[in-house]
């Protein structure tokens, strides 16, 4: 267990040797392959799961036994939407202290977007974010960019960087505004068999935005950031995606709109799947003031009605994965007038808790369907190899206690930065433990 007052680079995680025998007892096992809600006994060995059964393999003696009575046992989490601003602005984030919230939070894999400084616009910028993750307590993933230093004006050398080990290309932080070049890069992932995750926003109508365009930001004299900005964007990536049959990911969905587009285009069989983020199923503009930075996000928060959508669209399927978009800042960007502050939340640390608390414990969403979302979809997404709690599959598994109460004060997080949207408030569902390739690579204690 790693101690939170010590510094996380003096903890390495080494691949090189297996961790010892683990068992985990009496958990309810809430996954795939119909093993949902089923109290059951997992052992492992060699970083691998040996069996998921009622009971522990007859001689196998375990050196680690956890007992997850009450708790739900479930394959890693996977979280496709992190910026863990290294290179370039270490102090907000880092590598190791982003992967270390992030095991922290129950991810045992994460994707990190490109608009570090410099750019993960090349090869060599790949290969360094994933030597930098080798000895991290989560895998990570490193999205590409789609165009060279997220100008929109010309493309990065996609093959390249899929080579390297890129899951993916996104302009994220920026959209991709020349239509043309939208189209190429479309076509090039195609050929190289990834998604484009999209980030939707129309610079004309956003430019110079706050919050959300309304008679919140009305109230408030703040210039807005109206809906159709997202939906016009999200409009045409769906019918570029239709043209060219290239896969699209539509990231951090936040409006009605947007979420009728993608479900009329899923309904024609377009490849597009999307996301939304903890904030957009919690607050709404009205939880902004009084002028609340913390609060500051884009897309910003929406109406109530957009929330309303917003959770329609996990229910009826429609928005596939619930991803953190987690953007660390420091107290300079965030401690200031609102106009002045930066766009960006924190969200590795609380997201279970926030999808336990709002959507979970009221019945909108299974455990089953959470773990689709947060586990399953992210990772077929971006073509990963499943986690489906079998024997045979490497030990990357959470364990959650979707009973335990807690107050959010991130000066007791591990992530550097402490701009969360969910500070001070009570929230139902914790995690507990998070297992890497066998090896317990974070552990609450018991307070």
């Amino acid at each position: 267990m790693l101690d939170r007052k010590e510094d996380p680079a003096r903890h390495p995680f080494d691949r090189s040797t297996p961790g010892p025998d683990l068992a985990i007892i009496n958990g309810k096992v809430v996954g795939v392959d119909g093993q949902t809600d089923q109290e059951k006994c997992i052992a492992i060995s060699g970083g691998k799961i040996v069996s998921v059964d009622t009971s522990l393999p007859i001689g196998f003696t375990p050196e680690i036994r956890l007992d997850a009575a009450g708790k739900w046992v479930v394959p890693g989490l996977f979280d496709m939407h992190v910026h863990l601003r290294e290179p370039g602005c270490e102090d907000k984030e880092t590598i190791v202290t982003g992967t270390q919230a992030a095991a922290a939070g129950g991810f045992t894999g994460l994707a990190c977007m490109p608009n570090t400084n410099p750019v993960l616009d090349e090869e060599s910028m790949i290969r360094h974010v994933i030597q930098r993750a080798a000895q991290c307590p989560c895998r990570v993933y490193p999205v590409g960019s789609i165009t060279k230093k997220l100008k929109g004006e010309k493309l990065s050398p996609v093959g390249e960087m899929v080579d390297a080990g890129a899951v993916a290309i996104s302009d994220d932080g920026k959209p991709v505004a020349n239509a043309i070049m939208m189209k190429n890069a479309l076509n090039y992932s195609r050929s190289f068999g990834i998604p484009v995750l999209c980030h939707s926003e129309t610079p004309e109508l956003s430019a110079g935005g706050q919050m959300n365009e309304g008679e919140v930001s009305t109230r408030m004299g703040m210039r807005g950031i109206p809906a159709v900005s997202e939906e016009i964007c999200v409009a045409r990536d769906v019918m570029l995606s239709e043209y060219t049959g290239a896969r699209i990911h539509i990231q951090h969905v936040s409006t009605a709109g947007a979420v009728r587009i993608i479900r009329e285009a899923k309904m024609r069989g377009v490849k597009v799947s999307c996301e939304t983020c903890p904030h957009y199923i919690v607050f709404t503009e009205d939880d902004i003031g009084p002028y609340d930075t913390y609060k500051k996000m884009n897309p910003p928060l929406r109406t109530s009605r957009d929330r309303e959508a917003v959770i329609e669209g996990l229910i009826d399927g429609t928005i596939d994965v619930i991803a953190t978009d987690h953007a660390p800042h420091t107290p300079e960007d965030k401690d200031v007038e609102f106009e002045a502050a930066a766009f960006g939340v924190i969200g590795l640390e609380t997201s279970v808790a926030a999808v336990i608390s709002y959507l979970v414990h009221r019945g909108v969403l299974s455990p089953a369907d959470m773990v689709e979302k947060m586990a399953v979809a992210p990772r077929r997404i971006l073509n990963l190899p499943d986690r489906s709690m079998s024997a045979g599959e490497p030990a990357d598994i959470t364990i959650i206690d979707p009973e335990k109460t807690w107050r959010v004060d991130p000066a007791l997080f591990y992530s550097k930065s402490r701009n969360s949207p969910f500070w001070g408030m009570e929230l139902t569902g914790c995690v507990c433990t998070t297992i890497l390739e066998g090896k317990v690579v974070f552990e609450r204690g018991s307070g």
